[in-house]
């Protein structure tokens, strides 16, 4: 074969798999909500007063669970037992949505901040999606930035379990809405640049983003926004 139609078929080639890994990382995306909103349904009507009684424990079996299902997913990231993990996994992220949902549905506007939440989330995404798919600049400097940022921010968390300062909580709040935003758009990128060869990895991290940026805005638009008329 000559040189440059060999070049050119392997840079097809690579395409037609990034392309792959893109598509099949957003398909799994869209399924990952159908079992998170189900956990959200499960949540809501959920009692998490043993949270409350002992919130460090709570954090800690809360972090313990996460950690360990990221784990096997990972560790499953290339067969079909990953997606089911994922599955299993998101669903458990829409049950832990039910103590901030109780508390939003205490709001006599709290249905519509949810939805609005929900929205805001899905324009982020979609934005920042759009630019990681069209830009032609390097992104790689910013994952440095981010995982200084993701060290800072977790033991932020860590620390607001013992503060508990509403006032900390809002900005940390801010700074997960920010951080999250840039990390879907690097996360993306990186799957259209083909530096992620897995789209069960990739679907994981960008879900953990996306669920992390409805959080964080929903409990924004709580402190600014709710009317508990």
């Amino acid at each position: 074969m000559h040189p440059n139609l060999e070049s050119a078929y392997q840079s097809t080639s690579m395409a037609d798999v990034r392309h792959k890994v893109l598509r099949n990382t957003y398909g799994l995306l869209g399924l990952s909500m159908i079992p998170t909103v189900m956990g959200a349904i499960v949540g809501t009507n959920m009692n998490f007063s043993f949270m409350k009684a002992s919130p460090i424990m709570g954090f800690v079996l809360m972090m313990a669970v996460f950690y360990g299902l990221v784990f096997a997913i990972e560790k499953n990231r290339y067969s079909s037992v990953g997606v089911f993990l994922m599955l299993g996994f998101t669903f458990l992220m829409g049950v832990l949505l039910g103590p901030l949902l109780q508390f939003a549905l205490k709001f006599s506007n709290g249905g519509q901040l949810i939805m609005t939440a929900g929205a805001a989330t899905s324009a982020v995404f979609f934005v920042m999606a759009g630019i990681a798919s069209t830009t032609k600049r390097d992104l790689s400097g910013l994952g440095s930035f981010l995982t200084v940022g993701a060290v800072v921010l977790m033991i932020a968390v860590v620390a607001n379990v013992f503060l508990r300062m509403p006032g900390f909580q809002l900005m940390l709040s801010a700074a997960f809405a920010l951080f999250s935003s840039l990390m879907i758009l690097w996360q993306v990128k990186v799957v259209v640049d083909g530096g992620e060869n897995s789209y069960i990895s990739a679907a994981l991290s960008i879900y953990i983003s996306i669920y992390n940026l409805f959080t964080s805005l929903l409990q924004l638009l709580l402190a600014f926004a709710g009317n508990r008329d």
